[in-house]
């Protein structure tokens, strides 16, 4: 192939005025105008000096153009940079520098504080932009660029609460082959509409939604980011929906939200944070769908996935893709047996190519046989199913004993009156830390700590205890639904 990401994921729908994007304010996007935008784009990336192998940062609410901008950038040859919309000046100064980024590409509105970033600036939006504007006036085929599977197609940026945002380098290989084995796995086909509620900065929305449906040849629901009211309307015109936890919960408590409306519905698939168990049990009761839940990173794109057809198991991330290898293994990388606890290590074409600048990172994440080390703690069950249990950050050991906080929190969250829980470590001047649980009220509920305690005490060690509990109104998240234990840990470890 002369450029194997643009001509597996994009040049097939040239000419074809299928509907490609369904916008929730109306009108439809065709696969070949979106094709035809992704030239100009191109067109208008050239006339801004750029040329294959440079870096394009891009911090644009989701729109139209900021996804045919994804699609230009593979058609010339550039790497495409997204960087999430909360990312202040500060923040961006980072991403921009770290990466070499020769264009940023962000908001009007934000032009003042964003154009001195990087060497060029260029706006765009939902309503158009300077980027917009000169791709306008341009043609509607390119002529693309020749690049090879090991190429870099993207870069995208680890969060960052430990140390530095790492840029994790992605191949053109990295995305063609993780895309194809989803598509295939899940059933997807040319007759899919895609309800897309996620973000497109990150590997959920972008990597996995996007390039599958891409890869199709199906239609999305384009909204500008979750929207229970368009999710109830267009579902009954939809087949299928991927979101976070967050999108299932909002769902289960409108009571518009039954089985009826997900009657036409093939397929909920749920990523990015665990869904609860009660989350699992309520939504097939009200709509008779079980979630296929599935386990994916930056660094890989997707890794396992329960399966389309047979058993969806709530709790586990499901069985290993079929191009991807997966083991438990300890700290030297040696397998351990099933059902034991260690670290997930993983090893296939999705595998990135390391991260940007930085060997030594690189070098202790990834074994020198292709391995590389999740930092996920996890176990796998002999039927293959894998559980994740944690982050290695996240073990806590106590008086040389290691807990889990996965193990401890499934204790908690089944407890009455509680809607989910976060177990951490704080400091200890005796047994060096010990477990501290974060306890959320279900709406209306008062929690009995004491009932709470007993509920432990019958279920785990001592040692597994915890030695404190907190109550708070909500815990804190990212965007994309992960709790944010380093912000627990700063507010109580004091």
């Amino acid at each position: 192939m002369n450029n194997p990401l643009y001509d597996t994921m994009f040049a097939p729908h040239a000419g074809k005025d299928t509907p490609f994007l369904h916008l929730p304010e109306g009108g439809v996007i065709t696969h070949d105008a979106f094709v035809r935008r992704a030239a100009q784009l191109a067109y208008a990336l050239r006339a801004l000096g750029l040329h294959a192998g440079d870096r394009v940062a891009v911090q644009v609410e989701k729109c139209p153009d900021m996804l045919a901008l994804y699609a230009a950038c593979a058609q010339m040859g550039a790497i495409f940079l997204p960087l999430n919309t909360a990312y202040t000046a500060a923040e961006l100064e980072y991403f921009v520098s770290d990466s070499g980024a020769a264009l940023l590409v962000g908001d009007p509105a934000r032009e003042a504080e964003l154009r001195g970033l990087a060497d060029a600036f260029a706006s765009l939006n939902a309503e158009g932009g300077s980027l917009s504007d000169l791709a306008d006036g341009q043609a509607e085929a390119f002529s693309t660029v020749e690049r090879h599977e090991d190429d870099l197609a993207a870069f995208l940026y680890t969060s960052g609460t430990t140390g530095r945002s790492k840029g994790a380098m992605l191949s053109q290989k990295n995305l063609i082959s993780n895309a194809a084995t989803l598509t295939e796995l899940w059933q997807f086909t040319r007759d899919d509409v895609l309800l897309h509620g996620l973000p497109i900065f990150h590997t959920h929305g972008l990597f996995v939604a996007t390039n599958v449906m891409l890869m199709a040849g199906g239609s999305m629901v384009f909204m500008p980011r979750l929207d229970v009211d368009a999710l109830i309307d267009w579902m009954p015109r939809a087949t299928s929906m991927m979101g976070v936890p967050t999108f299932y919960t909002r769902l289960l408590e409108d009571a518009r939200f039954n089985r009826d409306v997900a009657a036409n519905m093939r397929l909920f698939i749920s990523g990015s944070a665990p869904l609860l168990a009660d989350t699992h049990v309520a939504f097939e009761e009200r709509t008779g769908h079980r979630i296929l839940e599935r386990y994916g990173m930056t660094e890989t794109n997707m890794n396992t996935s329960n399966p389309y057809e047979g058993e969806r198991r709530a709790g586990t991330v499901g069985l290993p893709l079929p191009d991807v290898e997966l083991r438990i293994a300890d700290e030297r990388g040696v397998e351990l047996p099933r059902g034991e606890t260690g670290v997930v290590e993983v090893r296939g074409p999705n595998v990135f190519l390391g991260y940007w600048k930085m060997s030594q990172k690189t070098e202790a994440e990834m074994r020198p046989d292709g391995w590389f080390i999740t930092g996920d703690l996890g176990v796998q069950d002999v039927a293959g199913y894998v559980t994740i249990v944690g982050r290695g950050k996240d073990l806590i050991i106590s008086g040389g004993y290691n807990i889990y906080p996965k193990e401890l929190e499934l204790v908690l969250d089944a407890a009455e009156g509680v809607l989910e829980s976060a177990v951490i470590g704080v400091p200890h001047s005796d047994l060096g830390e010990v477990p501290l649980a974060v306890l959320v009220p279900q709406a209306g509920a008062q929690i009995d700590l004491d009932g709470i305690k007993t509920q432990v005490d019958d279920a785990l060690a001592r040692f597994k205890q915890p030695r404190a509990y907190r109550i708070v109104d909500a815990l804190p998240r990212n965007t994309m639904g992960k709790v944010q234990k380093v912000a627990l840990r700063a507010e109580f470890s004091g």
